[in-house]
């Protein structure tokens, strides 16, 4: 897509696209993942430039964008808070209409999801979210992707979040209003869902527990992430002794469906929010999970500069 495109889309929340729009999506990952594992050349971003914005560091988010954006046949420039004007005085504002001249696509992790969304509203170029405290889309996407290459269907299931009502609570609560299954959700008192910020208004579609076992009984996929959420480090302290009876363990994925997969998107601080148990078990897909960042992304920028394939 050109810039001033009326049709250009950013991705900065998980409902920002539609349920049919997530459908071609899961199935262009499928065929784009098939290629990649038969070693079939696939590029159609050539001349295409991805910038990621990192003012918060990854692993994973680098390494799955560059490495995907080089499979698709494009470029990628990688910039910091350190090596830019984004941690100076520059305004957002002034960095999105630069940047976007220069660049086809943007991606960007950092803190308040309103920075994200003033680079969007002033850039040329489709604009993804990497990482924000609010949200974490492209990460449920591969969740979802791993879910359906596993198990099918994710319409009708049941998924358990056990811990903090974080970025990622938030996403997993989005995609269950869009996607039709049922979000079971368990934090302790004081970490809880904020559905204002979630922006879900339909609370048909999560039940809450404050038994973390309650939440896992019954569930096709339980998940879980860090007690303590990068920039949220003060707390530390405070959150291991607040989120003790919140790991998962063996007795919770006994309670679930005898087929319930186990994912965690990483890193992952075993005897804290995980058994060791659990995250290197049989029931656990956390490395294909981690894979499917790739695959996905793959997709979505694909989708976001090029629009429907065929």
């Amino acid at each position: 897509m050109k810039p001033g495109d009326t049709l250009m889309k950013h991705y900065l929340q998980f409902k920002d696209l539609r349920a049919q729009e997530y459908a071609y999506l899961f199935e262009r990952t499928r065929e784009i993942k098939q290629r990649f594992k038969n070693y079939e050349k696939y590029q159609p971003l050539v001349d295409r430039t991805l910038a990621m914005i990192f003012e918060k560091a990854s692993t994973r988010t680098r390494v799955s964008f560059e490495a995907g954006m080089y499979q698709m046949g494009g470029s990628v420039v990688n910039l910091t808070t350190g090596d830019s004007q984004l941690g100076r005085a520059e305004p957002i504002e002034d960095s999105a209409r630069v940047i976007s001249r220069m660049v086809d696509i943007v991606m960007i992790r950092t803190f308040e999801q309103t920075k994200i969304e003033r680079f969007a509203a002033h850039s040329r170029v489709p604009v993804i979210n990497g990482l924000t405290n609010e949200f974490h889309p492209c990460q449920i996407l591969a969740d979802l992707f791993t879910f359906i290459e596993h198990r099918g269907a994710i319409a009708g299931r049941t998924v358990a979040w056990v811990g903090d009502g974080n970025n990622m609570a938030n996403t997993w609560l989005q995609a269950a209003d869009i996607l039709g299954f049922t979000l079971h959700v368990s934090t302790p008192s004081g970490y809880e869902l904020d559905f204002d910020v979630a922006g879900v208004k339909n609370r048909a579609c999560v039940k809450l527990f404050d038994n973390p076992l309650d939440a896992c009984r019954g569930a096709d996929l339980v998940t879980t992430d860090v007690w303590t959420s990068m920039g949220y480090e003060a707390e530390n302290e405070r959150r291991l002794v607040d989120f003790e009876k919140w790991c998962v363990d063996a007795e919770m994925m006994a309670v679930a469906r005898s087929d319930a997969l186990f994912m965690h998107c990483l890193p992952a601080h075993r005897g804290e929010e995980v058994a060791a148990e659990v995250i290197d078990g049989p029931q656990s897909v956390v490395w294909d999970e981690a894979e499917n960042r790739m695959h996905v992304q793959k997709a979505l920028m694909e989708y976001l500069l090029l629009g429907r394939i065929g």
